[in-house]
């Protein structure tokens, strides 16, 4: 077989086109160069996810400002180099906090998506447990007057029974925001309630009056209940994120405590 050693002309020829072409490679993944440094594509499609991210549609004129932004930001970087502004203490120390964001960003983001990650299961065991069993899922409408003396309750109490209209005694109430509505608190779960409140008032019937005053830590109650709903569970696409976020946070607050546990704090 015949062997054909290029000559010098057609070697320099072979050389040209292979860095032609590698050349052309590395431009097909840069989006432009700046005074010679290269702003790499892959920056410019990078924004072009976060705008995705928001709804906003991929077009011509929206890369064309993004190209823009990058070219001037790559201009203004420059000039801060030029200008030895990078090696102020300040510059420095903005710049070391921005690193400890972004190493804490990647630590959270890591966590939770590979080393505790919060599966749809848990978000689901979570959900059906918050809304069975936790409560009656009942609302209450109650109206109170709340006064110092346990004697004045009585008097209030007997007045009542009298025929007295609470909304007109109300007026007397230490709580100011409901007296003015008549002792009015609107809808509410008894959770919402400091215990001794909550738990006389979940013992009237409709249209129902506390028979003896209720002291709490904020005197004495008297408590009259206007009406009682029946609450339905949000759905689970609803509240979904918000048990998610939670189970995070419980997740982080564990890495947390072991982080703490095993370090050296004096």
């Amino acid at each position: 077989m015949m062997i054909i050693r290029p000559t010098g002309s057609a070697l320099r020829a072979l050389l040209l086109a292979t860095l032609v072409s590698a050349s052309s490679l590395a431009l097909a993944e840069n989006l432009v160069t700046v005074n010679g440094k290269a702003i790499p594509k892959e920056r410019l499609e990078e924004v072009i996810r976060q705008f995705a991210q928001q709804g906003r549609p991929d077009t011509p004129e929206l890369r064309t400002m993004i190209r823009d932004q990058l070219i001037l930001r790559e201009l203004f970087s420059q000039e801060a180099e030029r200008k030895g502004l990078g090696r102020s203490a300040e510059v420095a120390r903005q710049l070391e906090q921005a690193r400890e964001d972004i190493m804490i960003r990647a630590l959270i983001q890591e966590h939770l998506t590979k080393v505790a990650p919060v599966s749809d299961e848990e978000v689901k065991r979570a959900y059906a447990q918050e809304h069975s069993g936790g409560g009656d899922g009942k609302e209450y409408r109650a109206r109170h007057i709340l006064v110092d003396r346990e004697d004045d309750a009585r008097q209030i109490i007997a007045q009542l029974k009298k025929g007295a209209r609470f909304e007109t005694l109300a007026q007397r109430s230490k709580d100011v925001g409901s007296a003015k509505q008549g002792g009015d608190l609107d809808w509410n779960t008894p959770e919402t309630f400091v215990k001794e409140f909550s738990e006389a008032m979940v013992k009237l019937d409709k249209g129902g009056l506390t028979e003896q005053p209720v002291k709490t830590q904020f005197g004495f109650h008297v408590i009259r209940l206007d009406d009682v709903r029946t609450t339905a569970a949000p759905p689970i696409e609803q509240v979904g994120p918000q048990i998610r976020e939670g189970l995070e946070r419980q997740r982080l607050e564990a890495l947390q405590q072991t982080l703490k546990s095993k370090a050296q704090i004096r």
